[in-house]
């Protein structure tokens, strides 16, 4: 549904087109210091413009609505709302009959009887990542406050994602006309992004079901467009030989072949997983759909302001689901 979490719980609400999007998170701990300042560079990092990206700018202004009082957060369930304000609904009126290929059109039309609101994409756009970046700016903080206490200062908790392949290309020097020509072609470019989480201790986790792995890949595949999830060496490891892929104790922090988990439990290295992303749905190529209106096949060009390949906006969202679920798995611990 719209709720993760047992402890640390969150929970999302909204349409692209609607008033607002926002969050509500329950379980955070009283005492946290937060302000609407401390969201700001997270949510720019996830904010549009730039090239390849959407040109709908939205201002993004986070409005603590309850959970907050003098600066700190009082235990209470913490509520965080955003404006929408920079919408062109006229853009989706059509895509009920016209489904766009690769999209929740559809599905989504079939699953809610037809109820569901189709503007920007409704519940089911990238839109509704930035009430789940707020989310993780407060499990960042849950979790730093965390390692500190339980180190002593000594060890600093920090959740990094980064591009690492862009269109096929590992090459960043490429990136930028590989955009370029996808632009020029109307096309779109899926991407990979890496995350690095440090300062984890050892110990969070539970076998099978709530694994480290499963809790995170659970997450993480909640980000519209995502396609795949490794962590370590992943893909690679299925060619591998036991000799090569095993690690040995104490472990080599940079080999890491198992990505800091070991039987779904934390075993002290650095985190680390990929997450591969799809191609933008949305392109200006001319694409044939059915129209389900009238029955027939017709060619179908789509309108609006899109990315040209969102994963560049994705890696903040990526390290907000990650903290999510550490967040509530040391609440469990």
């Amino acid at each position: 549904m719209n709720t993760f979490g047992r402890v640390f719980r969150v929970s999302i609400f909204g349409e692209s087109h609607g008033p607002a999007v926002g969050v509500v998170i329950d379980g955070v701990e009283p005492g946290v210091k937060i302000s609407e300042e401390d969201f700001k560079e997270d949510i720019g990092r996830r904010r549009g413009g730039a090239r390849g990206t959407t040109p709908r700018i939205e201002e993004d202004i986070p409005e603590i609505l309850s959970g907050v009082y003098g600066g700190h957060t009082t235990g209470a369930p913490l509520a965080i709302v955003f404006r929408n304000g920079n919408t062109r609904s006229e853009d989706y009126s059509k895509f009920k009959d016209i489904p766009r290929p690769g999209h929740a059109d559809w599905t989504a039309d079939f699953k809610y009887g037809g109820f569901n609101d189709p503007r920007g994409g409704g519940h089911f756009s990238g839109r509704l990542t930035l009430p789940v970046v707020a989310a993780g700016v407060v499990a960042k903080k849950v979790l730093s406050e965390v390692v500190e206490v339980e180190t002593g200062g000594e060890v600093k908790f920090s959740c990094n994602a980064k591009l690492v392949e862009l269109g096929g290309s590992t090459d960043p020097e490429m990136w930028d006309g590989l955009i370029a020509g996808a632009t020029a072609e109307g096309d779109s470019l899926g991407a990979v992004v890496e995350c690095r989480i440090d300062g984890i201790p050892a110990g969070l986790g539970e076998p099978f079901w709530d694994s480290v792995e499963s809790g995170i890949a659970h997450a993480v595949f909640s980000i519209p467009g995502v396609r795949a999830v490794e962590f370590g060496d992943g893909f690679k490891a299925a060619a591998m030989k036991g000799s090569e892929h095993n690690d040995t104790f104490p472990i080599d922090t940079e080999i890491n072949h198992a990505g800091g988990v070991n039987g779904g439990i934390t075993n002290g290295a650095p985190v680390v997983f990929r997450v591969a992303f799809k191609p933008t749905s949305s392109i200006r190529r001319p694409q044939t759909t059915q129209n389900f209106a009238s029955g027939k096949l017709e060619v179908l060009e789509i309108p609006g302001r899109h990315d040209v390949c969102f994963a560049l906006r994705a890696p903040v969202v990526v390290e907000a689901m990650a903290a999510i679920v550490l967040a509530d798995l040391v609440d469990l611990a």
